[in-house]
């Protein structure tokens, strides 16, 4: 084979992967099992998909090399294939944030409209937890959080938080995590929590981002 013939090969298997990342479906499922290994009824469900659907896209990502099956039972679990996917998703991500000025107009937008939601940074947070000043919930489903949470983070997902109230502490600001900056359940659940007279903010970031930096998790 002829070394312009060979490079072109590479190349159009580089290709494979970036065109499984080319679809807004496909992306919002490596941010959902970032969170940890799923069933595709899972994934099917939380993405608003039918099951057929939602295992195509899943083919599509396994065949490029971005997501992996173990099988437990009756089912597949999918994840994703390595630390090495979560990095070129973060770093996807990033670009998007700095080099595609609408996606974060768009996020600001949102939250300036729902009563000036508020942020807080990994940092803040780290102090104020060693100050104990602060309440953290993880909002996200409770089968997420039993993947995985940030250490002595309390699972109250978004759709407990009505019967939930009388659980959370007035006098600590409550802040509120949910599966990554993308993610809104986090955002809607402060918004309650304000208009319930808490001290309510979310976290900037989510689980997998505190945990590829190695920060305490349980």
């Amino acid at each position: 084979m002829k070394t312009r013939e060979f490079k072109k090969k590479l190349y159009k298997q580089l290709a494979v992967v970036t065109k499984a990342l080319s679809n807004p479906t496909r992306l919002e499922i490596l941010d959902l099992i970032a969170q940890g290994p799923v069933p595709v009824e899972y994934i099917a469900e939380h993405i608003d998909q039918p099951v057929a659907n939602a295992s195509q896209h899943l083919q599509v990502l396994k065949k490029s090399g971005l997501v992996e099956t173990e099988r437990k039972g009756k089912y597949n679990y999918y994840q994703l294939a390595g630390k090495q996917v979560y990095d070129v998703w973060n770093s996807l991500r990033a670009i998007g944030f700095s080099r595609n000025s609408e996606i974060e107009d768009l996020l600001n937008d949102y939250r300036s409209k729902k009563s000036g939601l508020k942020t807080i940074s990994r940092d803040e947070l780290l102090r104020k937890m060693e100050e104990d000043d602060v309440y953290l919930i993880d909002v996200r489903p409770s089968e997420e959080f039993e993947l995985g949470h940030i250490k002595n983070a309390v699972s109250l997902p978004k759709v407990e938080l009505g019967e939930r109230l009388d659980e959370l502490p007035k006098d600590k600001e409550v802040v509120a995590y949910c599966r990554g900056p993308l993610c809104l359940m986090a955002d809607e659940a402060v918004r309650f929590l304000k208009e319930n007279g808490f001290n309510a903010v979310r976290l900037d970031e989510g689980f997998p981002e505190w945990k590829a930096i190695d920060l305490p998790v349980d």
